[in-house]
């Protein structure tokens, strides 16, 4: 079959099925679920490099496929999942067409630029990535469940909300500014961050 099948990739082909749940989710209308969802997948998004990099025989292909797997599957988790709830919450007005089509355009011009930048750093040296340019798509996973809860605690309207910073997020996404990889213990953080927002999301009605 064609294909990587082994360990390195076993949670990213995980979390895009996680996400496509996420989305049949958002269509019956479980948002609460599907935001789940999104989270569970940023958490093994968070991971799945680690696992990889536990295989100290990968082929330069498999390497290869990695990079080219994980965007593929960001795109789905981050760019897909995210734009669809903001569309299906707005119910579809031109307006949220727009804004939901630029953010996922946005998402893929990012990281099909990370690829590349990506397989030519891994090329210069075998060091680990120390920082990103512009904000990583993955962030979705807590920023969008906390606009959520924000809205839910506030009174806010959700729609207005969600699309402002579904756009904000876009545009992020490809502005050149410089973001410092998490080390373990601003992963711990996030971790920390990531779990009070599920908690809420699964306390609240």
């Amino acid at each position: 079959m064609l294909g990587v099948y082994n360990y390195t990739v076993i949670m990213t082909y995980i979390a895009m099925l996680i996400a496509c749940a996420g989305m049949n989710l958002i269509i019956k209308g479980n948002y609460k679920a599907a935001l789940l969802c999104l989270m569970i997948a940023g958490i093994l998004d968070m991971f799945d490099g680690k696992v990889a990099s536990t295989k100290k025989n990968r082929t330069a292909d498999e390497k290869s496929f990695g990079i080219q797997i994980d965007s593929m599957c960001d795109l789905i988790c981050y760019g897909v999942l995210p734009a669809l709830f903001v569309y299906t919450i707005d119910g579809g007005h031109r307006l949220a067409i727009c804004i939901c089509a630029i953010y996922q355009l946005c998402a893929l011009i990012r990281l099909s630029y990370f690829n590349v930048d990506e397989a030519n750093r891994q090329n210069e040296t075998k060091d680990e990535r120390h920082e990103y340019r512009g904000l990583p798509v993955t962030s979705a996973a807590l920023i969008l469940p906390l606009v959520y809860l924000l809205c839910l605690f506030l009174n806010r309207n959700l729609s207005f909300w969600a699309l402002a910073v579904l756009a904000a997020m876009g545009i992020s996404f490809i502005t050149p500014f410089r973001i410092i990889k998490p080390s373990w213990g601003g992963k711990i953080i996030l971790i920390i961050i990531g779990l009070t927002e599920l908690v809420f999301l699964i306390i609240t009605k």
